[in-house]
């Protein structure tokens, strides 16, 4: 075998007692990190990565870790890590260099040109974008992990790196400051330790959780710790009885196992504790027991002779191997009354189980031939391309990384098709999560559901085993309503993606006639602007479109007047039409979608003078001439559009009015008798005490235009007990109920 490095070679000396213990630890770390290699490499890839320590270890030469030691310790112990796993050379190369294009002067092109192509790959996607600018601290962090989950889409090997790498900082967290010590532990429970785990990384899973716990709340820690080991003994006597009286029962039915204690990890008491508001004193399965047996029939046969030497607990079985996790995880899970009534969970499973248990999607370097990891293979390339899938519906690195939190939480709930396929959905899924679950297409074209047979809400949150029918229409779209109740992150990422589709389109046009409008103060058309002038324009703003231009000036971020005068390259402004606006106001129709708003506070119906301003990010908002809201606007002209409504609408608007009648029976429906007369429809109405025994009365009625509002509220007054009658434009005047 190859060493990587002689132990008499390593860089630093020192006659300081300290450095010799950082130098004499690193030299033991570096002949286990080599011993290990040797056992599933080949002489001249452990060559290569004898390399790649040589490069790694000049390139940090005088850096020292927050803790003291040499910096090259961290990427030896990354490094080792993933040797445990028994990763190829490509990824122990890019662990030993996972931070010199980050902290040194080495490039991605050297690296490619020494050690290849792909580690030159890997150590860019673990690499921090430092290059780029952030409004923030917490925008930085989103775009890199945006940046660190694509890279893993494309190779997993990207976030085993990161995640050993997270791993060896936590563990040496101690001599990092106290704010920074709690950030990195937040981040990691919240982030890195559900990757592990939605990788099937169990092991690593349960120290990440464990090491956030105990630097993010270390007194919690410490006293569960003294707690847990006060109660050891009592409790492990009992599971003690238990597993003898199971090591003996399993045999005498003829059945070969292996059965072992466990005990629960702190933070999942913790949690447990937290979510159930238990005492430490109600919290009895702290010890379990695992029985290992050699095929899945055997595991079922297993359950049977439990259940008949203890009783189970109703509701407290999970068959995991029927229906596997997300994360390839399976086992049959069941809880049993033991001696002295002590609840103890037993999980049952065989060999290779606990091995894709253990190890997760790490399983394929270290066991290649079982048949489980191809299937946990499949599950996790799934898992991985749904990650571009919702990069390709977000709207920026946050709002990606939000989607991801949601994904990474394990589904607990699984519902069926109508044809007996299961889908796999977060707690308290509803019925529009499952849609998107089947299809994009069935999700935005869903109006209802049958939940067993039963027609249900869309918002009817799922439990396991329902079956789920959804009925869709061509010509339906989703709701934005829906976000509000929605779980999964795929369904989120959708229903986001199509409400900025729409929001896109719809500002593009109403930026394309504005940009014409304006224009046209300058004598010109939109069309009669040569190519090549667009070509210019779109260049030096750095824009790929006209349409992407087109939905900056639809949604405020750039002003029409500013782009028409580059592009009218020198002409006068003034020309106007007969009535002395600039040619072509902007027609409002009522039906533009979201890049017109009709402003809430003065609502605006056809008939009324209107008045439009762009507000940045909002597209164009309508306002009707006397609304107090623009009043104290009147003097700043520069975001002001000329807005007219267009000739024959046909769509109703909201309305409001205030009616003050005599408090007498049956008076209300009158009201609405007459509102109905008026082929007017009532959204809403909210009654109020008034003085000497009246009663006010807000409306809000759906109107063609003006003229049908008159037609309202001249049938209102002809009734005998309408005091006064007015239409409200402050909504802050409108109460609903």
């Amino acid at each position: 075998m190859v060493a990587v490095l002689p132990s008499s070679s390593v860089a630093v000396k020192s006659a300081n007692s300290a450095e010799s213990v950082a130098h004499t630890t690193l030299t033991e770390d570096l002949a286990r990190f080599s011993a290990k290699l040797g056992v599933y490499l080949k002489p001249e890839e452990v060559a290569k990565i004898g390399e790649a320590y040589t490069v790694s270890e000049q390139a940090h030469r005088g850096q020292l870790r927050i803790s003291g030691d040499p910096y090259i310790s961290h990427p030896v112990a990354v490094a080792e890590t993933l040797a445990d796993w028994h990763l190829d050379s490509q990824a122990i190369i890019a662990a030993l260099l996972h931070d010199v294009m980050e902290d040194t002067e080495v490039t991605k092109q050297q690296i490619a040109d020494q050690f290849g192509k792909t580690a030159a790959e890997l150590v860019d996607g673990v690499s921090k974008l430092d290059k780029i600018e952030h409004q923030s601290f917490e925008e930085a962090q989103a775009e890199n992990f945006r940046k660190m989950l694509l890279a893993m889409a494309r190779d997993v090997r990207v976030i085993l790196i990161k995640l050993s790498d997270r791993l060896h900082n936590m563990r040496t967290l101690d001599a990092v400051r106290l704010e920074k010590r709690r950030r990195i532990a937040r981040e990691t429970l919240e982030i890195y330790a559900p990757i592990a785990n939605r990788l099937g990384l169990n092991n690593l899973y349960r120290e990440l959780q464990e090491l956030s716990f105990k630097h993010l709340y270390p007194l919690r820690y410490r006293v569960l710790v003294k707690s847990v080991k006060a109660a050891r003994g009592n409790r492990r006597q009992v599971v003690g009885k238990i597993l003898e009286a199971i090591s003996k029962r399993l045999p005498d039915q003829g059945i070969e196992a292996e059965v072992m204690g466990r005990e629960k990890h702190y933070y999942g008491i913790y949690r447990k504790m937290r979510e159930k508001h238990l005492a430490f004193s109600q919290v009895y399965d702290i010890y379990g027991c695992r029985v290992i047996v050699k095929d899945v029939p055997t595991c079922y046969l297993s359950l049977g002779v439990l259940h008949e030497l203890y009783k189970p607990v109703p509701g407290k079985f999970k068959d995991y191997i029927a229906i596997p996790k997300a994360n390839g995880y399976q086992s049959l899970h069941t809880t049993l009354i033991g001696p002295y009534g002590m609840p103890v969970e037993v999980q049952i499973r065989t060999r290779e189980m606990h091995f894709v248990a253990e190890s997760g999607v790490a399983s394929h370097w270290l066991y290649k031939d079982d048949q489980a990891i191809s299937e946990l293979q499949r599950k996790t390339h799934k898992w991985l391309q749904s990650l571009l899938e919702l990069q390709s519906t977000s709207g920026d690195s946050a709002e990606f990384l939000e989607h991801v939190k949601v994904d990474l939480f394990p589904g607990e709930v699984y519902a069926f098709t109508p044809r007996g396929k299961i889908f796999a959905l977060p707690r308290g899924a509803t019925a529009v999560d499952f849609a998107y679950a089947v299809h994009t297409d069935v999700g935005d074209h869903c109006v209802a559901c049958r939940i067993n047979l039963e027609p249900m809400p869309l918002r009817t949150e799922l439990k396991n085993g329902d079956r789920v029918e959804i009925i869709t229409a061509p010509h339906a779209s989703p709701n934005p309503a829906w976000l509000t109740y929605i779980k999964s992150a795929r369904a989120r990422a959708k229903i986001r993606h199509f409400l900025k589709t729409q929001q896109t389109e719809a500002s593009a046009a109403i930026g394309e006639r504005l940009l014409g409008q304006a224009l046209r103060s300058f004598g010109l058309e939109l069309s009669h602007v040569d190519d090549h002038k667009w070509e210019h324009f779109l260049r030096v703003c750095g824009m790929k479109s006209r349409t992407e231009l087109y939905t900056d000036i639809g949604l405020g971020k750039r002003l029409a007047a500013i782009v028409a005068r580059r592009l009218a390259d020198g002409r006068e402004q003034g020309v106007t039409s007969e009535q002395g606006k600039p040619k072509g106001a902007i027609l409002i129709r009522g039906t533009e979608g979201m890049a017109v708003q009709l402003a809430r506070c003065c609502r605006p119906i056809p008939g009324d003078p209107i008045i439009g301003t762009i507000r940045k990010g909002q597209g164009l908002v309508v306002h009707t001439h006397d609304c107090p809201t623009i009043a104290k606007l009147r003097g700043d002209r520069v975001d002001w559009v000329d807005v007219e409504w267009e000739v024959g609408i046909d769509h109703l608007f909201e309305v409001s009015i205030r009616i003050l009648a005599h408090n007498e029976r049956g008076v209300l429906a009158k009201l609405a008798l007459a509102i109905a007369e008026a082929q007017s429809n009532i959204i809403n109405v909210t009654l109020d005490e008034a003085p000497d025994t009246a009663t006010a009365l807000y409306f809000t009625v759906e109107v063609n235009n003006r003229a049908h509002l008159a037609r309202v509220m001249r049938g209102l007054r002809h009734i005998p007990e309408v005091i006064r009658i007015a239409r409200l434009k402050d909504s802050n005047l409108h109460r609903s109920i």
